[in-house]
């Protein structure tokens, strides 16, 4: 989906928006240790050695215009086996100020247009390295999202706020944050960021057939399961260096990868 950043903040009064957006970014630093505290009761044991550190996530207070009314309870996995990475195609010339105006334009996106429950992402990282909370669900535990048609269960989505078709820039800060968010997610599962796993397809509308057991990279493109160009080709180039660099995060040694 492309979308007109223009468009997204035409008639916001510019003032009146960096205040807002200022003073939810101000309340999301502020309430993330809070927020954090909150979550740990539900989080998944580390499965030691292969644990990496959880980097810092803004809550989704930060972004969020009002509590989401479900239709239905918050869906989670047994487990999480893989990640998959997106990216929004909405531009790469915002500001930090705006990414939660961004944010919250998708959110209402998929939930408005789509009919979706929430967000269908479970993370956001931005150009400055920012890891943002998305759906909703508590960020350690296998929440089920709605970014990659047919492999949503066991999966988590990440979306890189930006586009990044052939040519592109990928900032350096932004790849390091999904890297570091991939080793903390799969290394509360045991699972080896350079690895791969068998997913099976749920939905016939996806890439493959409803009941198709699929080996995926466990870190894998939004284009590896659907049929899209996402994460754009700047960005899906370099998956191979973010599995690296997220195996490292988790102290594993060179050598070959471990299978899920």
């Amino acid at each position: 989906m492309t979308i007109d950043r223009r468009m997204l903040l035409r008639g916001m009064g510019r003032a009146a928006a960096a205040g807002v957006v200022g003073a939810a970014l101000a309340a999301g630093d502020t309430g993330r240790r809070a927020a954090t505290a909150r979550q740990s009761h539900a989080r998944a044991e580390p499965a030691a050695p292969w644990a990496a550190a959880q980097p810092a996530v803004v809550p989704r207070t930060a972004w969020q215009a009002a509590p989401v009314r479900r239709r239905k309870p918050t869906l989670t996995a047994s487990a999480v086996k893989a990640v998959f990475i997106h990216h929004t195609n909405s531009g790469n010339d915002y500001t930090r100020r705006e990414v939660p105006d961004l944010i919250r334009y998708l959110s209402g996106d998929h939930t408005e247009n789509r009919d979706w429950d929430d967000v269908g992402y479970n993370f956001f990282v931005d150009r400055t390295g920012t890891i943002y909370e998305g759906r909703a669900g508590g960020i350690a535990n296998p929440v089920v999202g709605a970014h990659t048609m047919g492999f949503n269960i066991g999966t988590v989505g990440v979306a890189a706020i930006g586009s990044f078709g052939a040519g592109s820039t990928v900032p350096a800060p932004m790849l390091e944050a999904i890297a570091r968010l991939s080793a903390w997610k799969l290394g509360l599962y045991g699972v080896d960021p350079r690895g791969s796993t068998v997913l099976v397809s749920t939905n016939d509308d996806s890439k493959y057939p409803k009941g198709s057991r699929v080996v995926f990279h466990t870190i894998s493109g939004h284009r590896d399961g659907y049929w899209t160009r996402c994460p754009g080709t700047a960005l899906y180039t370099l998956l191979p260096q973010i599995r690296d660099r997220a195996a490292r995060l988790q102290s594993r040694p060179s050598g070959p990868a471990s299978t899920a």
